[in-house]
């Protein structure tokens, strides 16, 4: 019996030719880099230095050589100062200066609503600058029998934030603490007290909506007809206007719903402002006369703070003959200091100006 064993069979060829074909390309590149040494040299080191490079940044930026030690806080007052200083000063010692986190020094001061927005600068090695900037009160919010402090862009600040000297507004919802205000005509009073200069922020009592719209009732008895909210700054440098005149001496209320043309009522108010400002302050407002201090004061002070070194005169005054007696005083502003659309320069001239001089401390109104 014969066996045969089955012949091993060859790879076609197309194979072949493959194999060889790789092994060709294969080994050309070796001898291309054999031939080449130093651009494999330059490669290795260049990877290398590469590697060493980041890992030492990595581990600069986080180490103690550029840890933060010196710590610089502005722009921080009132009651919360302390605390706001202490949250600052532990969150930016665990950084360095090469690795300062923004968003965890805001983290740190979440909880304090007074706190409107922070800026760092580093200093190397070890130095830090945090400017803070803060929504001051501007009102004290008075909402289901809870009084809070609000703000110029009517966040609720909390009742932590309350102080006699801030004006009285009026809610029907009561916000909680780190909101903002929802209602428009509580919004509108915000907006008018934030751009008040401080000279005259601090004689306001509240403000309410009247028939009159927008009122401002002043320490002395003074009513503001601010109308709506739009251009404050423009209405408040027409009440200091005339209030620095001598043709406004004796005045009960003031109309500055249009800036350009004031107009200051000596008698009774008019018969729907009469009606509102009796039923809300329940009493008759006390002439701001020139035997007034807290009147002769203000005036005086805020001639220096607009600017004038003589009050304005009486440019026109307009006597009504309706059966009330009431009696109007239009006093407009001087020539090229109008308070229209092209006085935005003045009116913040004005707040600066206001500012400055709100150093001066007038005698307490004789109305209190």
């Amino acid at each position: 019996m014969e066996f045969s064993l089955p012949l091993p069979r060859r790879a076609p060829a197309h194979r072949r030719r493959t194999a060889s074909g790789s092994g060709t390309r294969v080994g050309d590149a070796l001898r291309r880099l054999a031939a080449n040494r130093l651009l494999v040299r330059v490669t290795l080191c260049a990877l290398l230095s590469l590697t060493l490079l980041g890992g030492g940044w990595l581990w600069l930026r986080n180490s103690s050589l550029v840890a933060v030690r010196h710590i610089h806080i502005t722009g921080v007052h009132g009651g919360e100062a302390l605390e706001i200083r202490t949250a600052l000063d532990a969150a930016a010692a665990r950084m360095t200066t090469l690795n300062f986190n923004d968003a965890a020094l805001r983290s740190a001061v979440a909880s304090y609503t007074v706190v409107g927005a922070l800026h760092a600068s580093t200093s190397f090695p070890h130095t830090v600058t945090i400017t803070v900037t803060e929504r001051p009160p501007v009102a004290a919010l008075l909402s289901a029998g809870q009084r809070t402090a609000v703000a110029a862009d009517g966040t609720v600040l909390g009742p932590a934030l309350l102080s006699s000297s801030l004006p009285t507004i009026s809610g029907s919802v009561e916000p909680s603490q780190g909101a903002h205000v929802g209602e428009p005509a509580t919004l509108g009073a915000v907006t008018v007290l934030g751009a008040a200069p401080a000279l005259l922020a601090r004689f306001v009592t509240r403000v309410f909506n009247g028939p009159e719209g927008l009122t401002v009732a002043m320490r002395n008895g003074l009513l503001v007809y601010f109308g709506d909210s739009t251009r404050p700054h423009a209405k408040w440098l027409s009440l200091a206007r005339v209030l620095s005149s001598p043709s406004a001496t004796g005045a009960r209320y003031v109309d500055v719903r249009l800036p350009e043309r004031p107009a200051a009522g000596f008698s009774a108010a008019p018969a729907s402002s009469g009606s509102s400002s009796s039923s809300s302050s329940g009493s008759t407002p006390v002439e701001a006369g020139a035997s007034d201090p807290t009147a002769a004061a203000l005036a005086a002070s805020l001639s220096k703070a607009v600017g004038t070194d003589e009050p304005s005169s009486t440019s026109s005054s307009e006597t009504g003959s309706s059966s009330s007696g009431e009696s109007e005083s239009s006093t407009a502003t001087p020539s090229g200091e109008s308070t229209g659309e092209a006085g935005s320069e003045s009116e913040r001239s004005a707040g600066a100006g206001a500012s400055e001089a709100s150093g001066e401390a007038p005698p307490s109104s004789t109305g209190e």
